[in-house]
Parts: C-alpha cells; sequence; structure tokens
C-alpha cells in the first residue's frame, strides 16, 4: 500500500520545507509500527526544487484476520482463503487512512514548533495513490475531490491488460494537484475520503467515529456537495451515527454563518432623538446586559455556550469577579478565531487559567458543562430548527443545569423600526425564527417550570413603548439562587 506527496519549491521557499511539515526529515528512512503492520517513510527525492516523501504500508494480512477483520462487507466470512489472499495489503483503504494520521499527526493538526508560520501557508501539492478502491468509479471519485479544489487525474485499472474486453476493474489511480491547499488540509481529505471510496473500514465503527469525522472534516465538510454520501460511508451506514453526524454539521454549517448581517443590523439601532453622538452598537448593550445579570447573580464560574468568535468571553475576563470562563461553540472554526481574539497564545499564566474554550453541541449532553454557577445563551436559540429546542432545553437546564441561565434572543417586533429591514424578513439569513415578546415568555415559562427554575425578563436596548426592546432577554434562576440575587440587589 503506498502514497507519495511531492511539493516544488524555490531558494527562497524550498522544496525541503516539506519535512519540517511532515515532521521526517529527508535524508532518513523511518519505520513505524502500527496494529496491523509496518509503515515506512521515505523520500526519493528531496532538493530546493522537488520533495516527494512516501508513505509505504505494509499489513500483516494474517494480523489482520487474527483480530477479527477477516470477513467480508456486511459481516458474512469470506471464503477461508481469502481471508489471507485479498487487496488489504495493496489497495489504499482505511489502513492507510488511520497510518496516515498516526504517522503523519501533527501535520494533520497543522502543527510544525520548528517553523510555526509554515503549516499555514499554501503549497503547491502533488499526491498520486497507485491503487485506490472506488466503489463508485471515476466520478465518484472526482465528485468527492473536485469541490476540494483539487485537479483531479483518475484512471481506472482494467481487470486485465491481456483481455481488455473483460472492462475494469474497481480499482482506480489517482493524482491529486493542487497550488491552493495546504498539506494540514490535504492530509484530512485524504483520511476521512480514502475510505470513503474503498466503503468499508478495517474496525469496528462506534460513535467516537462521529467526533473523528467532525475533527477531519472541519473547514470543508459542512459545505460539500457530497456531504451524505461522505458521512454515511464513513460511518459504515450506520444509521444511528450517520444521523447524529448529519446533525451536528447542520449545527457547525449555521455557527460558521457570517456575522456580519447581525453586527451590521446591531450597529444600526439608533435612540430616538438622536444626536451627532455615536450610539452604543446592541451587540454592546447585550452583552453589558448580561455581565449585569451575571454580577448580580453572584456567579463567579460563567458557560458562554454558543461563545462564536469571543467576544463575551473577552468582556468577562476583564471583570476579576469572573474566575472561570469556559467558551464552548460547535464550530472548531469559530474557536480558533475566539483563541487568536483572546490572544491565548500569549496569555500570562493567570489569565489562561481563567479561561478555556472546547467544542461542544448544545444539542447534547456533555458532562463537562455541569457545575456552572451561571451559562449564557447569546442570540443562539434562534438558529435552531423549532423541534430541535426541547434537545437544547435539557442539554442545558436538565442535564447542565447551572443556578443561573440568561438566555437572548431578537423581538421580532422591533424589526419595524429598522429602515434597512425589508419588511417580513428576519435580521440574519440563519435565524430559523424571530419571536414575539410573547412568544418568547410563553417558552421561557414553560422551560422555567418543567425544570424548577424562576424567570424574569429584561428587555435590552430601547425599550420602545410600543414595539418593545431590540433585543429581549430571559433571566433564569433556581430557588436557591433567587435568594443570591435579592441579597446581591438590596445590597
Amino acid at each position: 500500500m503506498f502514497l507519495t506527496i511531492t511539493t516544488t519549491g524555490t531558494p527562497e521557499r524550498p522544496a525541503t520545507d516539506l519535512g519540517f511539515l511532515l515532521h521526517k526529515h529527508p535524508e532518513k528512512s523511518q519505520a513505524f509500527s502500527t496494529s496491523y503492520g509496518k509503515a515506512h517513510v521515505l523520500y526519493p527525492e528531496a532538493d530546493a526544487e522537488r520533495c516527494t516523501a512516501a508513505l509505504l504500508l505494509e499489513v500483516d494480512a494474517v494480523a489482520l484476520v487474527r483480530r477479527g477483520k477477516g470477513k467480508g462487507r456486511g459481516g458474512a466470512p469470506d471464503a477461508a482463503l481469502a481471508q489471507y489472499v485479498n487487496d488489504r495489503p495493496y489497495a489504499a483503504s482505511s489502513l492507510l487512512a488511520v497510518a496516515l494520521s498516526g504517522v503523519f499527526s501533527s501535520a494533520m493538526r497543522g502543527v510544525c514548533n520548528a517553523r510555526p508560520g509554515l503549516p499555514a501557508q499554501p503549497r503547491p501539492l502533488r499526491i498520486e495513490v497507485p491503487a485506490l478502491p472506488a466503489r463508485g468509479g471515476p466520478e465518484l471519485v472526482r465528485r468527492l475531490f473536485e469541490p476540494l479544489g483539487w485537479a483531479v487525474t483518475v484512471e481506472p485499472v482494467p481487470l486485465d491488460v491481456r483481455f481488455p474486453e473483460w472492462g475494469d476493474s474497481r480499482y482506480v489511480r489517482l493524482v491529486l494537484e493542487s497550488e491552493a491547499l495546504t498539506l494540514a488540509e490535504a492530509l484530512r481529505h485524504l483520511y476521512v475520503l480514502l475510505p470513503v471510496l474503498d466503503d468499508a473500514k478495517h474496525y469496528w465503527v462506534a460513535s467516537d467515529e462521529v467526533d473523528k469525522l467532525l475533527r477531519a472534516g472541519e473547514g470543508w465538510l459542512p459545505d460539500h456537495p457530497e456531504q451524505k454520501v461522505i458521512t454515511s460511508r464513513y460511518l459504515s451506514r450506520r444509521w444511528s451515527l450517520t444521523r447524529q453526524a448529519m446533525e451536528r454539521l447542520e449545527l457547525v454549517r449555521l455557527a460558521e454563518a457570517d456575522d456580519s448581517e447581525v453586527e451590521d443590523i446591531d450597529n444600526a439601532v439608533e435612540a430616538e432623538g438622536e444626536t451627532e453622538e455615536k450610539p452604543t452598537p446592541l451587540a454592546v448593550q447585550r452583552r453589558d446586559a448580561i455581565i449585569t445579570a451575571l454580577k448580580a447573580s453572584g456567579a463567579a464560574r460563567v458557560l458562554d455556550l454558543g461563545c462564536g468568535q469571543g467576544q463575551l468571553v473577552q468582556a468577562l475576563l476583564k471583570d476579576p469577579a469572573f474566575t472561570e470562563i469556559v467558551g464552548v461553540d460547535v464550530s472548531m472554526r469559530a474557536l480558533t478565531i475566539a483563541g487568536r481574539r483572546l490572544k491565548l497564545d500569549r496569555m500570562g499564566e493567570r489569565q489562561a487559567a481563567r479561561v478555556k474554550l472546547f467544542q461542544s453541541s448544545l444539542s447534547y449532553t456533555d458532562k463537562r458543562l455541569a457545575g456552572y454557577d451561571a451559562a449564557v445563551l447569546s442570540e443562539v436559540i434562534e438558529h435552531l430548527d423549532l423541534p430541535r429546542l426541547p434537545a437544547l432545553e435539557y442539554a442545558v437546564f436538565g442535564a447542565a443545569r447551572p443556578r443561573t441561565v440568561l438566555v437572548t434572543t431578537p423581538n421580532v417586533e422591533y424589526n419595524v423600526r429598522w429602515e434597512s429591514l425589508p419588511a417580513g424578513h428576519v435580521r440574519h439569513g440563519d435565524h430559523r425564527f424571530e419571536w414575539t415578546r410573547e412568544e418568547f415568555r410563553v417558552w421561557a415559562r414553560a422551560v422555567a417550570e418543567r425544570h424548577g427554575y424562576g424567570v424574569e425578563f429584561v428587555p435590552v436596548g430601547l425599550d420602545d413603548p410600543e414595539v418593545g426592546p431590540p433585543t429581549q432577554m430571559a433571566v433564569f434562576q433556581t430557588e436557591k439562587n433567587d435568594v443570591n440575587v435579592k441579597e446581591a440587589k438590596a445590597a
């Protein structure tokens, strides 16, 4: 089983930078043990103009059978001989994908301590896989790789060159070329799509495969036109896992939607009788209202659920009253931007100990969210389809159960005050709904009753006597925390 990665360069940007990216020195040949054989990394050529790294995987067919993987697709046993004589040692499959992730793990994550800026730079890449099973033929290969920016050359391998009338086999020779992708992106594409084309895996697919798929597919899978095919095949057509992955990918797509439209609307909010002084943007007023409510509740450990690019986390860090701030989002891209905004890599040790960022879906329970004083859902619920709200409700109010929960959402009645917003339109293209004040209060009171919270409503922004405020906020508190809030207000 064989794969090569080739790049070209110049004296100023030598091709041998590939060695830094792969964390494998071009002058050495290295071997690595895997569960089913041995992986070798070597460089057939390496100079400033051209560098090629080769990954050769020797598969131990006997070990593969002994570990219970000598069965055919669908679980039916192969003939005894077929367990030992098959295409596994020669054709790219999930075996090669796992070897890629193990041998080139740092490269796949885009990490290079010796040259930190190098992984983010696109470079000319040529990847060749001499033998690749392609259930779906060359057309499916193109449909999978071309949307990702690859120039694809795919040649069917004949069943027997002596008898062309027999036609082509299910194997192809694949060449991928690009000048616009990073090496990390290329490796993640291969890690997911090699087993997808083979439509089989050499190991049992469990629920953790969904997390692996979302990590490797971050940045490209949510918008891929063949997302459903990729997800289903990668998860061995296990419907429950496929459905879970598709739901999480949809949440990622929504979370990564451009927030510029929301910011434009927020920044357009102006008080009546506005003077020449620039008004405070609604986004800032909303963060101030949230911080005020959090301090009134006495919260010290706070969750920002759906933290996006970290604006609220950044504001909370400025106040020492908040000893632990956790930003949670389904989008790794948003979390990466949040990390840059917060300058986590340059933050002092004491300050860094106060903040965490991690990925999670709010539609599923997560033990890491339990035990906090307060949770904030700021402009989050309107991005979900209404049938999904009960799942979020249970994950936050039932499972995590912080003492205080703050929920903000647009007030649709206020939309008529914006001349820039066409009649009948919501404030953002990804809003699945926008509630009136009464609709929001009916939902919030029902949630509070089901989970043992009290709830109060706070206007955010100018409270128009006719249509109400632009943003409405519900403050949910358990009975224990109600006492703390009253004492704080009294003080």
